[in-house]
């Protein structure tokens, strides 16, 4: 896969590692353990011990490079509930047969956000707010929290502002808020404010309502209304908890959303929206599409949110969650949103916000998500409907990776060598094992000598599992699997971790193929420390 001047530049920019060369700010980067190398073609990852003899690959087609894992200096702490889902408020409405998504008894939804680790599920999109037909009644509230009980997710309930009512917003607060304080993490006002029409009569096209060109409201008049309906809310509930101000990509409204209100008791959350392609029905090409997924090319996308963002962030001492987000808006780019690349997009995507100090993700994700005013089927959803239960889409196994190999946190990785697109990311569990992730998203295979620097003994057991799927990205004949095994339609993982004994070598050494990923989970073999105090890392 050629990377294109434009994405290359983009990643040197951003000081993330490229091709090998490592600017300034990338040695900070890594030294805070977030290094970027590949994603990988679909053949079997091996892992050898150090000192084996390495099979014989061609140099040609292969990226040789030396890791180094300091275990000694902990960065960033990934949050327990850190891995969510985002879903439009129109899926709480029973469906022409009166059967709602959200049920207790809905038991294959239930086990499959055990399977994928989810921890927290948002319920606004367009469908809540700037266009909503009908909002939810009190049964479809309850089914939904009875569901969240079951499914074990705290609740993060957005309550329509464009058009909407204090009185009723309050109403509805006050009704959760005496049910289900357990299942409840916050309360948002209002789906993406900075695109609410500027006119009386919006004209524009339903597709290009997102995007700096397209969105004109003023901040002053949505800071108005938030204080208005929060002060009614707060009125009916004292105690509530709320998030905000969950705009698209636009920090400029972050900061000033916390300028306002962020030494408030009540605001418990800071959220940002973030689809980096863009439109979804603008991508040129698939081809293009998935190489803007692959190479790179949203990196600086990520760090200019984030630099925007997070200054304002740290000085409120507040957690930073992107409670809407996924690759293309209006539903995705077909070929590209609902392939291969978005497993690999995905899980790169997890790593590299959690790495940063975000509290959390929630991708976007349904059956049909809002594009404007209209419901359009989903391309980049996580999982579809389907007979007696789920269908895992490619996402979802981006997903459940991270969730087999993100916790406790993360190692500062050094990289040498040259290996364009692989990434590399370290992290301890509380326990004291050491998970390795591996991505690579190059043609070439990628052989990783892996040292270990700090209070650690010999990995005397590893376990290993890995993300495979077409190499074409598009091909029917190949599932996407996690360690030889698909995600069932009743939401069970059938996959495996493999056991590898290494002996007395004090390091790894791995070959990574093409397009693929792989975690290596060192048990047992690391000293652990006193208890880290989870941090926020930012920078």
């Amino acid at each position: 896969m050629a990377l294109r001047e434009e994405a290359a530049n983009k990643q040197s920019n951003s000081g993330l590692y490229t091709s090998g060369k490592q600017s300034t700010k990338s040695m900070s980067t890594i030294a805070k353990g977030i290094v970027l190398v590949a994603l990988s073609v679909v053949t079997t990852m091996r892992l050898f011990a150090s000192g084996d003899a390495l099979p014989s690959l061609n140099p040609m087609a292969t990226n040789f490079v030396s890791v180094r894992v300091d275990t000694a200096h902990p960065g960033a702490t990934i949050s327990e509930n850190f891995l969510g889902l985002s879903f439009e408020m129109v899926s709480l409405l029973p469906d022409d047969n009166g059967r709602r998504y959200f049920y207790p008894g809905n038991q294959p939804l239930v086990n499959l956000f055990h399977t994928l680790g989810i921890k927290n599920l948002r319920i606004g999109g367009n469908t809540s707010d700037r266009d909503a037909v009908r909002l939810p009644d009190e049964a479809d509230i309850d089914s939904l929290f009875a569901f969240a009980r079951q499914a074990g997710v705290k609740v993060i309930y957005c309550l329509r502002l464009h058009h909407g009512s204090p009185a009723e917003a309050a109403k509805t607060a006050k009704y959760i808020s005496d049910r289900y304080a357990d299942s409840l993490d916050c309360f948002s006002i209002g789906q993406e404010p900075s695109a609410y029409p500027s006119e009386t009569v919006d004209q524009r096209p339903m597709s290009e309502r997102m995007g700096g060109a397209a969105e004109h409201f003023p901040y002053s008049a949505y800071q108005a209304e938030w204080r208005r309906f929060a002060e009614a809310i707060l009125q009916a509930v004292p105690d509530a908890k709320f998030c905000g101000p969950g705009v698209h990509n636009n920090p400029r409204w972050t900061r000033n959303f916390l300028s306002d209100f962020g030494q408030s008791n009540h605001l418990s959350l800071v959220t940002a929206h973030l689809y980096p392609g863009g439109p979804g029905g603008k991508v040129a090409s698939p081809e293009i599409g998935r190489e803007q997924m692959l190479s790179g090319e949203f990196f600086g996308g990520y760090q200019k949110l984030l630099d925007g963002s997070m200054p304002s962030v740290r000085s409120n001492a507040l957690p930073f969650r992107l409670e809407e987000a996924n690759n293309f808006y209006n539903g995705g780019a077909k070929d590209v949103s609902d392939t291969y690349a978005a497993a690999l997009w995905g899980l790169e995507f997890l790593h590299w916000w959690a790495a940063h100090g975000a509290a959390g993700i929630n991708f976007h994700t349904g059956d049909r998500v809002a594009a404007g005013a209209s419901l359009t089927p989903c391309r980049y959803s996580a999982f579809v409907t389907a007979t007696n239960g789920n269908s895992a889409r490619p996402l979802a196994y981006g997903i459940q990776m991270f969730a087999l190999g993100g916790a406790g946190n993360y190692l500062p990785v050094e990289i040498t060598g040259d290996a364009p697109n692989l990434s590399v990311f370290a992290t301890r569990a509380p326990a004291g094992q050491i998970y390795l992730s591996v991505i690579n998203k190059s043609e070439k295979h990628a052989r990783l000598s892996v040292s270990f620097a700090g209070k650690a003994n010999r990995p005397n057991q590893v376990e290993t599992v890995e993300l495979l799927g077409p190499t074409n990205f598009v091909a029917n004949d190949q599932a996407v699997t996690i360690g030889g095994g698909q995600i069932q339609t009743d939401g069970n993982w059938s996959g495996q971790w493999q056991s590898l004994e290494t002996g007395n070598q004090s390091g790894l050494n791995l070959v990574v193929p093409p397009f693929s990923a792989r975690i290596c989970k060192l048990k047992t073999a690391f000293a652990v420390n006193k208890p880290i105090k989870p941090k926020l890392e930012m920078d």
